[in-house]
């Protein structure tokens, strides 16, 4: 426990941490300090100088070092000459505060008079206008004219790209530096900063491309002035217009807390629209903070390509009919079905997987889930138990992370993982290549791909250690806590099979299953995979066998036949299809039955991120009346078979998953929707303090039971191993890039220069070997398809194999041998991935 020290504020006496900042201190008992360049989340700097305030320190004896006292008994106070920063000074036992005398008040009115001398009366165009901390605090505290002659402002740039996604305007900047700061100190993106001096000092990018950062939204949420701006959202809408809805980042397991900011718009036919996407605080997932995938890839709920109608095929084509006819005839096939085959993805709710695998389990069917990684089981088994919490890990706490590149897969991990490496933590990074988590890892551990269970193994009790592993592996014994997370970079089904067997024999071993901070974290490559394993489905290692040769196929959410020739050929041998989807996708296409489903902003549910944390989401937006949820579709085909599954409210739907789902007992709606008070105070009338996020009082989520089954992990003999190379070719190893070409990102037209490219990512040697060059155009071939690549050199990428982003057009899942040809050699074939 820290030391407490008590101090007085106002006259209000508080108790708060030693090292706590008197700006800080006050807020704990609701005293405003107004800030500009301070945030809770950031190194203060005392650059604006609005915190100005009266403090006053007892007074102590020198000869005797005891404390001067008044006759009254109290200590003598004495107060310094001059204002002191509250963001500044760490509280001290006795301290006096005043933040309301004549000085502070008019310290803090010539502050506000300086900021004013240039900026802009833009507050009736100002994005930031309803939620400035500027225009609050200059109305609270702040003078009613200038002094400074209007000849003499400034007229600066108003429309400047510091990137594809963030716009500044020069003129309301006021050089509080909480954009750089936020970007050098807490992402560890120092790509903005300032240039020039006195009052010149300008912002620029300093990356090519511009503002190259996936957090860079995150600089409008807390610009305290409408300087930096997104894209998106420039102009789009006051704030006082807004409605809010709650909701829940599905792009990748994280969980992170979001609100939806919506308003009805003439050009959305009367309808409510999506305006944009902000961080809703919550200190145990996201804190405050969201990446700039899950704050703009969210245009795909609202694209004119959604299905509004069911689809059945009737000779060559699919045309609209009524959901009785469409909901009938998929009863009626499932019913007579010798094979029904279900394929969920991890995009789904709770609710919707939990329908879709009752019914299946009704017919003697399979429910399958769509995905390359394997190991559900384990993480509910022994994942990270309640009263665990990424951000409180620090000193004595050891974090172990295999096969991933959190920074691509898993960001707010990636970040939430910095910050506990800063606190103490060891860090422990095993890759085969350099990732952007080694730079704050106490150890990096270099294996070859397909060799992840070998080196995994070292660090079970009893192993050999290579002496080149002995530090490591003894500095991750000697921790109190212990967290891994492993993912599946370079390897598919069998391999991450493998990985997740011996991470939990690891996290076994320990003796510490069941206990806070301690065990098994899977970066799921979906928002809600976890949910999917919970609700009954398993991955297939012979998935296209499955699908060819089942009766029905029911895909909801996947597009097999998009992702991979293969399966394409095995969704066209299944004799019917039956697709649940927001788009005509290629599955789609090929389907006997097509339902139109809702999105995430359209409706309620619940997801279970990686940490076993289940958490609620709400409707934002309304769906067309011809499209339904899910669980709903689901449910009504079920009724048509004899089963009793809810079909119109979510909530209750859940209820019924919570029945037979032992981990899930004893959740609710209403219990998710449980929040307690948490600290920074962040998203309400202080907006100066935090920034323009919102508070969460919606629910801060559950934290599920682990499963107990008493069976103990064993690890695995070896890893799934890498195939041979082929002639004249290399191995391809699947990894991920968080901007990928998946059907929920590319509606997002304002991300398209993010996108992972079609690359073939070499090392310099291999690339000579093969006789390639940088940028070259390449074909590369492999299980009866093609692919039209270009080369990418990079030094961190093993030789003899190459680095190949999934979702992006490479039909690729697991480590895969293929012939690589310099496009200069086979003229005659064209672009495209042909089969």
């Amino acid at each position: 426990m820290p030391k407490m020290v008590t101090l007085t504020i106002d006259n209000h006496p508080v108790t708060v941490p030693q090292g706590t900042v008197v700006v800080d201190a006050a807020k704990k008992i609701g005293v405003d300090i107004p800030v500009f360049c301070y945030h809770p989340k950031m190194e203060p700097v005392g650059m604006c100088r609005l915190c100005l305030v009266e403090i006053g320190r007892p007074m102590v004896d020198r000869a005797t070092g005891q404390p001067l006292m008044n006759e009254d008994g109290t200590s003598k106070v004495q107060f310094g000459p001059k204002l002191e920063t509250g963001c500044t000074t760490p509280v001290s036992e006795g301290m006096v505060v005043h933040t309301q005398t004549d000085g502070v008040t008019s310290a803090r009115k010539d502050i506000l008079e300086f900021l004013l001398t240039s900026h802009p009366l833009d507050c009736p165009v100002c994005d930031k206008g309803g939620e400035c901390p500027l225009q609050n605090l200059t109305m609270r505290h702040g003078p009613g004219n200038s002094r400074f002659l209007f000849d003499e402002k400034q007229h600066l740039g108003k429309n400047i790209p510091l990137g594809e996604l963030i716009y500044l305007d020069r003129e309301r900047c006021i050089q509080c530096a909480r954009c750089v700061r936020f970007q050098s100190d807490v992402v560890d993106d120092p790509v903005i900063g300032f240039y020039n001096r006195g009052r010149k000092l300008e912002i620029m990018s300093n990356s090519t491309p511009g503002f190259d950062s996936i957090f860079s939204g995150n600089t409008t949420d807390i610009c305290p002035v409408g300087a930096l701006t997104t894209a998106d959202f420039r102009f789009g809408a006051r704030p006082w217009e807004l409605k809010s809805a709650a909701s829940i980042c599905t792009h990748c397991p994280v969980g992170c807390n979001l609100t939806i900011n919506v308003r009805r718009e003439a050009k959305s036919g009367g309808d409510v629209a999506i305006k944009r996407i902000m961080p809703r605080q919550n200190e145990s997932v996201n804190e405050i903070w969201i990446c700039d995938k899950g704050r703009m890839a969210y245009h795909y709920a609202e694209s004119k390509e959604r299905l509004t109608s069911p689809l059945v095929r009737k000779g060559a084509d699919l045309l609209p009919v009524s959901w009785d006819e469409a909901l009938d005839l998929a009863a009626e096939k499932i019913r007579s079905t010798g094979q029904l085959v279900t394929l969920a993805g991890g995009r789904l709710s709770n609710e919707d997987l939990f329908n879709l695998a009752q019914v299946t389990q009704t017919v003697n069917g399979r429910a399958l889930l769509y995905t390359h990684m394997a190991g559900g089981d384990l993480v509910a088994r022994y994942g990270l138990p309640e009263g665990s919490d990424l951000g409180a890990l620090g000193k004595g706490d050891a974090i172990l992370v295999i096969a991933s590149d959190l920074h691509q897969e898993a960001p707010v991990w990636w970040l939430r993982l910095k910050q506990a490496a800063k606190r103490g933590a060891e860090l422990i990074v095993l890759n085969p290549r350099e990732t952007r988590l080694d730079k704050f890892a106490g150890h990096v551990v270099r294996y070859p791909y397909g060799q992840e269970v070998e080196t995994l193994s070292a660090f079970l009790p009893g192993a050999q250690v290579p002496e080149a592993l002995q530090a490591v592996v003894s500095a991750f014994q000697a921790a109190e806590n212990a967290v891994v997370f492993y993912g599946s970079e370079g390897l598919g089904l069998d391999g991450s099979q493998a990985v997740a067997q011996t991470a939990a024999a690891l996290v076994f071993s320990r003796g510490k299953t069941g206990q806070p901070n301690n065990g098994l974290v899977a970066v799921w490559p979906n928002g809600n995979t976890q949910g999917a394993w919970d609700m009954g489905f398993k991955p297939s290692a012979d998935l296209a066998s499955a699908v060819r040769t089942a009766d029905v196929l029911w895909a909801a959410a996947v597009d097999p036949a998009g992702d991979d020739p293969a399966l394409a050929e095995a969704v066209d041998g299944a004799r019917f299809v039956i697709v649940q989807e927001l788009f005509l996708s290629e599955t789609a296409r090929r389907a006997d039955i097509v339902f139109p489903a809702q999105s995430f902003a359209e409706r309620e549910g619940t997801v279970t991120s990686g940490e076993l944390r289940v958490q609620r989401y709400y409707p934002a937006i309304r769906p067309d009346a011809n499209i339904r949820p899910d669980f709903a579709i689901s449910a009504q085909i079920g009724l048509r078979l004899g089963l009793k599954l809810e079909a119109r409210v979510s909530s209750l739907a859940l209820l019924q998953a919570v029945e037979k789902v032992p981990t899930y007992a004893g959740l609710s709606y209403q219990r998710l929707a449980d929040v307690t008070e948490q600290w920074p105070i962040f998203g309400r009338k202080d907006m100066y303090y935090g920034g323009t996020g919102y508070a969460n009082s919606q629910g801060l989520g559950v934290k599920l039971a682990l499963a107990a089954d008493g069976i103990n992990p064993h690890a695995a003999k070896e890893s799934a191993g890498m195939p041979p190379a082929a002639v004249n070719g290399l191995v391809l190893v699947p990894m991920t890039r968080l901007f990928d070409r998946g059907a929920t990102v590319m509606p997002s037209t304002l991300l398209h220069q993010r996108l992972a490219d079609k690359v073939l990512q070499l090392n310099p040697r291999t690339a000579e070997k093969l006789g390639l060059d940088n940028d070259s155009d390449v074909l590369v071939a492999a299980n009866n398809w093609t692919v039209d690549a270009r080369i990418q050199l990079d030094e961190n990428v093993p030789v003899g194999v190459a680095l190949v982003p999934r979702s992006t057009g490479f039909p690729v899942t697991a480590p895969l041998a293929a012939t690589v040809t310099s496009r200069v050699a086979v003229p005659e074939v064209y672009g495209g991935l042909r089969s």
